[in-house]
């Protein structure tokens, strides 16, 4: 049986990040006093298939026929700096109209002196935007209107999953701000499996985890699809471990979290990194202690 919150045992948060995402996530929890979890329930990659598609677009002199991309995550920033990486050339001429790239929060932490140079001989050609809030709507808006001009949108290929409608609306935005969206999956979003959830449903049979965090909407789809193979739904979940809190990465996972049917304790309101999250979790357990 775990101790109610602030009985002073270590709290456990189990948390479904992608590998490539969790030891970040890990580390934050850690060092707040929380001992954690990892069970991711996607596996996020670039494939030989992905890279292909994204390898034409980035060609010389394919990029210059585009005045923007817009990276929805920092996968898609990995999954662009690595195909990039085998083009001999800059993939964009050294004159010409300005060319914007977009990025959420952190995210933009990629997009360094390296991968400008990479980009184009000419930095001055570079106009690199980071919305305030770190969501794709606001990344839309933050551009100027689009006037007909071609944005790459390198984003996910939903496999085994429902596709969260965040892409959809994403390109929908942009078109309604009068760019024209090309979207390229250039990396996939995969279920990691019908084990995924092992460990999460034995803490909850124990009753011995005390809050789980969730970064986006497929990974409590993966932990719901997860469950139905140890014959546990969500519902039964929260009845055998009653006082475990659940937390959202911002407002998009949250509510794509209440579309499925799991209810939210708590969102973060600073969503630009993982730090937003982890430190909503914890002054609520702080309270409730």
């Amino acid at each position: 049986m775990a101790a109610a919150h602030g009985s002073g045992s270590v709290p456990t948060v189990a948390f479904t990040t992608p590998p490539n995402y969790a030891a970040r996530l890990a580390h934050l929890l850690t060092l707040k006093g929380f001992k954690p979890l990892s069970a991711p329930t996607l596996i996020v990659q670039p494939t030989p298939s992905t890279v292909a598609a994204l390898k034409p677009h980035l060609s010389p002199p394919s990029l210059d026929l585009f005045s923007a991309v817009a990276f929805p995550s920092r996968t898609a920033v990995a999954a662009f700096s690595s195909a990039a990486a085998d083009v001999p050339h800059p993939l964009l001429s050294p004159h010409g109209d300005v060319f914007t790239v977009a990025a959420l929060g952190k995210d933009s932490e990629l997009i360094d002196d390296s991968f400008v140079h990479r980009l184009c001989p000419n930095p001055d050609r570079i106009r690199i935007l980071v919305p305030l809030t770190a969501t794709p709507n606001a990344l839309v808006q933050s551009l100027e209107d689009g006037r007909g001009r071609r944005v790459l949108c390198p984003v996910p290929l939903v496999v085994g999953l429902v596709e969260p409608p965040v892409v959809p609306h994403f390109l929908r935005d942009l078109e309604a701000k009068h760019w024209v969206p090309v979207r390229v999956n250039a990396y996939e979003t995969r279920w990691a499996g019908p084990g995924c959830a092992e460990e999460v449903v034995e803490k909850i049979e124990d009753e011995a985890l005390d809050a789980i965090v969730f970064t986006s909407t497929a990974e409590v789809e993966g932990l719901l699809k997860s469950f139905k193979e140890f014959g546990l739904d969500w519902e039964t979940a929260k009845r055998r471990c009653p006082n475990m809190l659940v937390a959202a990465h911002g407002p998009i996972t949250a509510a794509g979290a209440q579309m499925l049917g799991v209810g939210v304790d708590l969102v973060s309101s600073q969503f630009g990194s993982f730090q937003g999250v982890v430190d909503a979790l914890h002054a609520e357990i702080l309270r409730l202690s």
